[in-house]
């Protein structure tokens, strides 16, 4: 079973991309701030991480992707942006990051299932 992290500060958010994502098909762990989603990578190993920017904590999503893809252990781990900064700038900070997708809130569910089961096969 394929493993995806959804790391977001806002709960509503993350049980709506779990529940989007359909749980009996997925094992899915959540974090709440991007120091507490490399504690989970570096445990869990999942294929797939859906992360937000703006996060309270000292870590943002970009600072955690940055973590993420400079380790060897997890840098082939596929990060998905999904934030509320939708700007070009805030696209091209995100790829930059190393992030290898990017959605903006409010997402549409059909794409992001549709890019999901792309990255996952």
């Amino acid at each position: 079973m394929k493993k995806i992290l959804i790391v977001d500060d806002q709960r509503q958010i993350r049980r709506l991309v779990a529940i989007t994502l359909g749980r009996e098909d997925y094992q899915i762990f959540e974090a709440k701030n991007g120091k507490e989603a490399i504690e989970i990578v570096k445990v869990e190993k999942p294929d797939l991480i859906i992360m937000d920017i703006q996060m309270p904590g000292g870590m943002d999503g970009l600072e955690a992707t940055r973590v993420l893809k400079n380790d060897p252990e997890t840098k082939n781990c596929c990060i998905i942006m999904l934030t509320g900064k939708g700007q070009e700038v805030d696209r091209e900070k995100g790829f930059e990051a190393g992030a290898d997708d990017y959605f903006t809130k409010p997402f549409s569910p059909l794409e992001l299932l549709n890019k999901v089961e792309e990255v996952l096969g």
